[in-house]
């Protein structure tokens, strides 16, 4: 499934230095197009959001039944209650509790998810990073469209031990001013750099860092999408 030419040597490396690092052609590309497809065409999403309260979810069937004028309704809402708090609102399939609750048992993700936490690729995870102690690799699928935003937070977690963040990119020929750009800031809130979401390319970074995806535009032409999750301990 991963692409047998990178050398993680060479990321190792910048990783190491940088704290973050995007490797290009991460998954063999007949992987790559699979699971672009099923992203499109075969996942149960969810609505995922956090505004003034608690977390909520809507689910694939009551997503599935809201008029789109009131989705566009409930995404302005969210977005008016985003300021001035950590906030979010994007499309989201929890792979490891789907696995886990028997969920959609043919769905392709679930053996992606076996697979990422095969031996093999976390020896190779464990080459790239350089951190022997990676034990397990969570995962999600998410689909943000226009609309969709994840403000500002750094992924410290107080009952997971996260090591690193990692997105696999499963959009084609994504536009910057598309929006959807992951974005790493400073102590005072400025940009430091920002990770254009590439087709088939791996985003990879160090825990905690402050980072947040920018909201997509509504002229976007694709929905991004991705599997996300955490290499922890």
């Amino acid at each position: 499934m991963i692409n047998e030419g990178i050398d993680p040597g060479r990321f190792r490396a910048e990783l190491a230095q940088r704290g973050r690092v995007q490797v290009p052609s991460y998954l063999q590309d007949e992987a790559a197009e699979r699971l672009n497809l099923c992203l499109r065409d075969q996942v149960p999403w969810t609505l995922a959001w956090r505004g003034a309260g608690e977390p909520g979810v809507l689910s694939h069937a009551e997503l599935g039944a809201m008029e789109d004028a009131r989705y566009q309704e409930l995404l302005r809402e969210l977005a008016a209650q985003a300021r001035g708090r950590y906030a979010f609102a994007y499309e989201s399939y929890m792979m490891v509790r789907a696995y886990n609750e028997g969920r959609d048992p043919d769905l392709l993700l679930h053996r992606v998810l076996e697979f990422l936490n095969s031996p093999e690729h976390l020896t190779f995870v464990r080459m790239l990073t350089g951190e022997n102690r990676i034990r397990r690799v969570s995962a999600q699928a998410t689909r943000y469209r226009p609309g969709h935003f994840l403000r500002r937070h750094n992924d410290a977690s107080m009952t997971e031990a996260r090591l690193y963040a990692y997105v696999m990119n499963l959009s084609r020929d994504w536009q910057a001013d598309w929006g959807g750009q992951l974005q790493f800031l400073d102590a005072d809130g400025g940009v430091l750099e920002t990770f254009l979401p590439r087709w088939n390319s791996l985003s990879l970074f160090k825990v905690p860092a402050d980072h947040l995806v920018t909201p997509v535009a509504a002229w976007a032409e694709q929905d991004r999408l991705s599997i996300t999750g955490w290499f922890q301990a």
